[in-house]
């Protein structure tokens, strides 16, 4: 499932933006990486333009937590050229005609556009721009469902699922009462205010003495106080509405089968050639999670539209296998291999779930990847979780145990905000000591989406694509060094997180969080930082 922090608000809260005034952290000087502990003054809170590009800034230049990626190009890339990288995303789907991703979309270079021939012969009919692998279909249920349907085989998975399935569909509902009764509460504050949408400023301005507009206007502000710069009443609400609604109609929902559409057998890996060359999908607006991948990884720098793309020199190659539900893990193989054998460099999964019948064929495409020197940048997870433990494993993963490591061309990002402090860690980000390797900017990311648009989303959807860039950057300009030995730079040249950090979220809201050693976030308690991985990269190329 896609790796975007879906919005969870009760009648009271939403977000807590929080930070700390002074902390230590780990920065560097023109051209050289250094240590030195120095105060960090929280800088809050950040303009419409910092807000849009913090991801970019630098944490002692800015006094933001991003990866140095301006400082970067102007004081490592200038008058260099890199070489072109395809970055495959395997997705939701990529609006491919966004104005800010013009120029920077693969096409196969085999393949004559629209002659209705597989002129390259790997299967795949007009294959121009890569492949959608789920055809018309856009909504699936969890894989949880999907065991639980099957019904009791007696196995540890079944219960698990049903466990797990029953705990969903008991929260989905209590969901539904709360985002019903919250559109409540906003239609009753649109009437009064005679808008469709509103600010927190246009809160004030209601007098009325009616008990539910009172009531209205205190719940709204709350979560407009808690909410930050870019709440967005009217797109937020609906979007949480559709979220619920789609869990319990299609995620949730036994009776339904999205497989029907795409009209393959998924239990069978060897019924490979289905689907079409829409990498879109039927209907564009449902590529948002794939696009705003893209455009974090590939938007065109500098041009006054929207954000910037972390690499100027990538081609986005799409392979569209992640639906409204959970993956097939039939899909993620077939995805990692297309995107493999037609030349990407890295590979962006900004996906995951909690079980995986057939995760054997997905390990068997991590290891073909690994011997063709592909990087594959994986979301770590959205649940708050310790996902060292393995009742809280987040597929796909790159070990069998849980402990060791099949292959060294995976990377597992956990997702950061714009506050160095203590809650530097996005409270919803999954983390572990043994399966997350760093961190990366995670939280209000601002790319684009379908229909030439954009928007903030957050996750480590969001995070995996940070990382992502900066890997294709090093692909770029340092070509010779291998996915291994970018992993390794990626992990290696991060700046530290503090030395104590808040982990998960605390589901009460009342207590004050437990601040522990950022050593149990990831293996490397580090945040992935463009300026010092490219420093290193230069040395590395050079043994």
């Amino acid at each position: 499932m896609s790796h975007i922090k879906p919005f969870t608000l009760s009648a009271w809260v939403l977000l807590v933006l929080a930070g700390s005034a002074t902390v230590q952290a780990q920065v560097s000087t023109p051209k050289q990486a250094i240590t030195a502990p120095l105060a960090i003054v929280k800088k809050a809170p950040l303009s419409e333009n910092e807000l849009k590009r913090w991801s970019h800034l630098d944490l002692i230049k800015d006094s933001i937590p991003g990866m140095s990626v301006d400082r970067a190009y102007a004081e490592l890339l200038q008058g260099k050229t890199g070489k072109k990288v395809i970055v495959g995303i395997v997705d939701s789907g990529v609006d491919i005609e966004h104005p800010d991703l013009q120029g920077m979309i693969w096409t196969n270079p085999k393949e004559i556009p629209g002659n209705g021939i597989d002129d390259d012969k790997n299967g795949f009919i007009d294959d121009i721009h890569g492949w959608n692998f789920l055809g018309d279909a856009v909504h699936e249920n969890l894989e949880m469902t999907r065991i639980v349907k099957k019904g009791d085989d007696g196995s540890a998975q079944y219960k698990a699922a049903l466990a797990q399935y029953e705990e969903r569909s008991s929260k989905a509902l209590e969901d539904k009462q709360q985002v019903d009764f919250l559109l409540d509460v906003h239609n009753t504050i649109k009437k009064e205010l005679n808008k469709t949408t509103y600010k927190l400023e246009d809160l004030s301005t209601i007098t009325s003495t009616d008990p539910k507009v009172t009531r209205s206007k205190m719940i709204m502000t709350q979560i407009f106080t808690n909410g930050g710069p870019t709440f967005d009443p009217e797109a937020e609400l609906e979007d949480y509405r559709e979220s619920v609604y789609d869990q319990l109609n299609y995620n949730l929902n036994k009776e339904y089968d999205g497989r029907k559409i795409v009209g393959d057998n998924p239990e069978d890996i060897k019924n490979n050639h289905y689907g079409n060359n829409v990498v879109f999908g039927p209907d564009k607006e449902k590529a948002l999670h794939g696009t705003h991948v893209a455009g974090i990884i590939g938007q065109v720098r500098g041009n006054n539209l929207g954000g910037d793309g972390v690499s100027n020199n990538v081609e986005i190659l799409t392979v569209r296998a992640v639906p409204d539900g959970d993956e097939y893990d039939k899909d993620i193989a077939l995805a990692i291999r297309y995107a493999v054998d037609n030349g990407a460099k890295v590979i962006n999964g900004s996906f995951g779930k909690s079980f995986s019948p057939h995760k054997q064929w997905v390990y068997d495409a991590i290891k073909y990847a690994a011997k063709k020197d592909v990087l594959i940048v994986h979301a770590a997870g959205n649940d708050g979780y310790n996902i060292d433990e393995t009742k809280n494993i987040n597929y796909p993963n790159d070990s069998e145990d849980n402990v060791k490591e099949f292959a060294n061309n995976v990377i597992t990002i956990g997702a950061i905000n714009n506050q160095y402090g203590e809650t530097v860690v996005a409270g919803f980000s999954n983390f572990g000591k043994i399966n997350v390797d760093v961190f990366a900017p995670g939280e209000e990311i601002y790319a684009t989406v379908p229909n030439n648009k954009y928007k903030y989303l957050q996750g480590t959807s969001m995070a995996s694509p940070n990382a992502a860039g900066v890997a294709a950057l090093i692909r770029s300009y340092y070509p010779k060094l291998k996915a291994a030995q970018v992993k390794q730079i990626l992990m290696d040249s991060g700046v530290a997180l503090p030395s104590k950090i808040v982990l998960g979220e605390n589901p009460n809201r009342d207590e004050k969080p437990v601040a522990v050693s950022s050593a149990e976030s990831s293996r490397t308690a580090k945040m992935v930082n463009a300026y010092n991985a490219l420093l290193m990269a230069e040395k590395m190329s050079k043994k």
